[in-house]
């Protein structure tokens, strides 16, 4: 196969040809940037802690210490960058259903049975979800599609304590996955409504570590516990209805899925 360069001249895959030293002139590479209006990633706000800088792993080590990051490594080595702008719903449920070993019972690719994006449509088509994302709601029916035990725990109900004494019983678990819905602006975040599992706790700094599915426009990062729950503590700007969290268990590990 042959791969396209961006300004049209052509390289080997395997062997760098002209077009690999040629040297740009940045004015050009700059405009032609502009013209597409293509970004790449964006700055995390200053009171953000970007999971793979010095105190990010500072933290991590702190927290590992607590035993407050057994949630990480299942996630993380499920975790993958969605496939779709408005897929981060999508992302966040497929890491969690694989993270926590439940069969889909159907082919991925192969013979091999296994989740990601395109696989959960079973309560709204995959183009809607494109076009417009899910809903809380929405994100439950699917989850309850695929064989769990949903605890929804809508923000505008609840309080901040109860937040942390869950956060702190499923980052020192493996087998419940905890999934927020906030709002990106809460955090300084450009974007609106966002969904995200959570993975590690740092009792001493009360700060979660936020597993974001958008890595093209922010990597993983520590948050303000606090500052996370008025972020879930608003409203969907579409249904109206409050944001939340929710608590994702097996049914296998559950009296009822209902």
């Amino acid at each position: 196969m042959r791969k396209q360069c961006h300004f049209n001249e052509t390289c080997g895959s395997d062997v760098e040809g002209p077009c690999c030293h040629k040297k740009w002139n940045q004015s050009s590479v700059s405009e032609s940037l502009e013209q597409t209006k293509s970004f790449y990633q964006r700055p995390l706000p200053d009171h953000l802690i970007s999971f793979s800088s010095s105190e990010g792993k500072f933290l991590f080590r702190q927290a590992l210490e607590a035993g407050h990051m057994e949630a990480f490594f299942r996630l993380s080595e499920q975790f993958s960058t969605q496939q779709e702008p408005a897929f981060c719903a999508l992302a966040t449920l497929s890491m969690c259903l694989n993270a926590m070993k439940i069969d889909p019972n159907r082919v991925w690719k192969g013979p091999w049975r296994w989740y990601s994006d395109e696989m959960l449509d079973c309560c709204i088509s995959l183009e809607i979800i494109k076009e417009k994302g899910l809903t809380i709601k929405e994100f439950i029916c699917l989850a309850r599609c695929e064989g769990i035990k949903v605890d929804s725990k809508p923000a505008d109900t609840g309080s901040i304590e109860n937040f942390r004494e869950d956060v702190k019983l499923v980052t020192s678990n493996e087998d419940v996955c905890l999934v927020v819905s906030y709002s990106r602006k809460g955090l300084g975040q450009t974007g609106s409504g966002h969904f995200s599992p959570i993975a590690g706790f740092h009792p001493e700094k009360d700060m979660v570590l936020v597993l974001d599915t958008a890595r093209f426009k922010y990597g993983c990062h520590w948050v303000p516990l606090h500052m996370l729950w008025e972020s879930m503590n608003t409203f969907d700007d579409v249904t109206k209805e409050p944001r939340g969290y929710l608590l994702l268990r097996s049914c296998q590990h559950s009296e009822t899925c209902l």
